[in-house]
């Protein structure tokens, strides 16, 4: 019995000692500090900005320059995610995420949207644009919002117009400078009615392919030319494979930025505010960042071995003129002069 007793007395002592530990562990303990950028995390807006061409283009710069914009102008509370180089979907498939809602933003070039809105093949014709001011006017001006409120029966939200620049068109084998050196060639060409016609009337055979197999069709000497831009074929290397470039600034690569519009209609006023602020601010560095990009690029090229560069002459460029013709009146009999006008005396 005595044994009993000391065995409980002993259990007894050690766990008071241990509860003793306990209570003294716990009041010299720090205090948990509530950390508020937890509590923010919570309530940030997270926007997936996907996009197909390299960070080192006037749209990947602009992208980039957009997101540190919002995320500056919100206090961090909206964060742009950017996914370059079709890191997430292909020129072919991001405008259907966009739609779904799996992608928030997108940037297609304008020849994607004119599978939703036939009008915007006014934007593909050649020769449309006279300069960069041209450009700009068009883009930020009334034709612009105008253009841009077509999207919204499409269940788009459009936001503004970026440029990457004029585009020049590229041989494998010899200078493309008369309408007769087309005839017989492979052209890659985008997706798109009037850039297909485009390249038929000169004798050409037009092939459409997505921007992110351009590089490895070349290599596989897929085609004989392509039209694009100083700023894509330096920063994709497309000299490498068709060396003559010829600077007949034809036609214009602009891209449309554009939101899913049930996401822009969820967001708080003060954020829709912000965000075209950043937006804007965005465009305008855009505008000015591309035409500066091309003209160093294009210098670039000038000094690389291997390059052929021939600038088109007035002569010439009329010839070329001439045969896109049919391209304007096919436009005007299915869709009037307004819009074609508008643009053409747009800044005159």
């Amino acid at each position: 019995m005595r044994k009993t007793w000391k065995v409980w007395t002993i259990l007894l002592f050690v766990g008071l000692g241990l509860i003793g530990w306990a209570a003294s562990r716990s009041l010299n303990r720090e205090p948990l500090i509530y950390d508020d950028e937890q509590k923010g995390l919570k309530k940030q807006i997270i926007i997936y900005f996907s996009h197909v061409v390299a960070e080192n283009t006037p749209k990947g710069l602009a992208a980039q320059k957009f997101a540190e914009l919002v995320e500056k102008k919100t206090n961090g509370r909206v964060k742009v995610e950017v996914f370059p180089n079709g890191s997430l979907y292909s020129d072919g498939e991001e405008l259907d995420a966009l739609l779904r809602g799996d992608v928030q933003m997108i940037a297609p070039s304008f020849s994607k949207v004119t599978e939703l809105i036939p009008e915007w093949q006014v934007l593909d014709l050649p020769f449309l644009f006279r300069d960069d001011d041209h450009v700009r006017c068009v883009f930020t001006g009334k034709v612009g919002v105008e253009l841009l409120q077509m999207l919204e029966a499409k269940g788009i939200k459009g936001l503004a117009f970026w440029s990457n620049g004029f585009k020049q068109m590229m041989g494998t084998n010899r200078p493309l400078m008369e309408p007769d050196d087309f005839r017989g060639l492979r052209f890659r060409i985008m997706p798109s009615e009037v850039i297909e016609r485009q390249f038929r009337l000169l004798g050409g055979e037009p092939i459409a392919v997505s921007f992110d197999r351009v590089y490895q069709e070349l290599e596989q000497h897929k085609f004989d030319g392509q039209e694009n831009t100083i700023s894509n074929i330096y920063s994709k290397g497309f000299y490498k494979f068709q060396p003559y470039i010829t600077i007949s600034n034809h036609g214009y690569l602009g891209y449309v930025v554009m939101m899913n519009q049930s996401f822009w209609d969820r967001l708080p006023k003060d954020i829709q505010q912000k965000i075209t602020e950043a937006m804007a601010e965005a465009t305008n560095w855009n505008l000015q960042q591309s035409k500066e990009q091309n003209e160093r690029e294009l210098q670039q090229l000038e000094q690389r071995d291997g390059v052929h560069l021939y600038m088109l002459s007035e002569t010439e460029k009329k010839k070329w003129e001439q045969k896109f013709t049919p391209l304007y009146e096919e436009f005007a009999r299915q869709f009037g002069f307004k819009l074609l006008n508008e643009i053409k005396k747009s800044c005159e």
